[in-house]
């Protein structure tokens, strides 16, 4: 019963730093219009970096199949395209009146995915908390460093798909909830879950580089001063390093 109220408890904890974001509600309408692409670029290369440097390398090390893990990555970029086809296709049906609220479809794609990732998180502290208290904790600590920047970058791009800050962020922190699920699922079912962790690791990396490559770089594309291009790869390639850097502080965590 202890595991259940650690692992609950902990994925409640991780579901919080949805709320990083919160800081957009106090923008103006006109800084949100020049803050938020540059949230996009960093949302692109934490997403990257997220999908390069932990997913895919942790799936290795549990997997030690890089053919099959390559496999199951590409499966995920391809449901992604999938999933982005009937998005598209309700988007293109709705009626009129609902279109002119309707949001990009990329926006939300990033949910989906957001949502995957998370689910696969719950399983990770649930896992983690079955082996030892202590190395929940830890494994707690290190998600919720990893998240931060990846639930910024995603308020971002919520908002810049056409979210209002408020519904961006609510709807950022409905996303997490995911985690407390996949607690759940593998405190009931166990084995049989940590089994398909394996397998989801790569599927949510795939649905990350889908999702960054196709639906957030033709947004950078947009703006074409000068000045934005540098920020534009300044950010990119700070979102990776953010990633890389989490990673290792989670390798001296656990």
């Amino acid at each position: 019963m202890e595991i259940w109220v650690y692992a609950i408890t902990a994925s409640l904890a991780v579901s919080s730093v949805a709320f990083s974001g919160v800081f957009t509600l106090f923008m103006s309408d006109n800084q949100l219009k020049r803050f938020v692409p540059f949230l996009v670029s960093l949302a692109v290369g934490v997403l990257l970096g997220d999908a390069f440097i932990h997913l895919i390398p942790d799936a290795v090390v549990r997997l030690n199949s890089v053919t099959e893990i390559g496999l199951f990555t590409s499966v995920g970029i391809v449901l992604f395209f999938l999933i982005e086809k009937v998005v598209r296709w309700r988007h293109d049906h709705d009626l009129p009146s609902v279109k002119q609220e309707a949001v990009s479809p990329s926006a939300k794609m990033n949910l989906i995915g957001d949502a995957v990732h998370n689910f696969v998180d719950g399983m990770l502290i649930a896992g983690s908390f079955y082996s030892s208290p202590a190395l929940g904790v830890t494994t707690t600590l290190a998600i919720i460093i990893h998240e931060i920047p990846q639930e910024i970058g995603d308020v971002g791009s919520l908002i810049f798909g056409g979210y209002t800050p408020r519904r961006a962020i609510w709807l950022n922190f409905l996303c997490t909830l995911p985690c407390v699920l996949g607690v759940v699922a593998t405190l009931v079912f166990g084995v049989l879950f940590e089994g398909a962790l394996v397998y989801l690791l790569p599927l949510a990396a795939g649905g990350f580089i889908y999702i960054a490559v196709s639906d957030f770089m033709p947004m950078l594309h947009y703006r074409t001063a000068m000045t934005a291009h540098f920020a534009q790869v300044f950010l990119i390639a700070t979102g990776i390093g953010a990633m890389e850097a989490v990673t290792l502080i989670e390798r001296m965590l656990t």
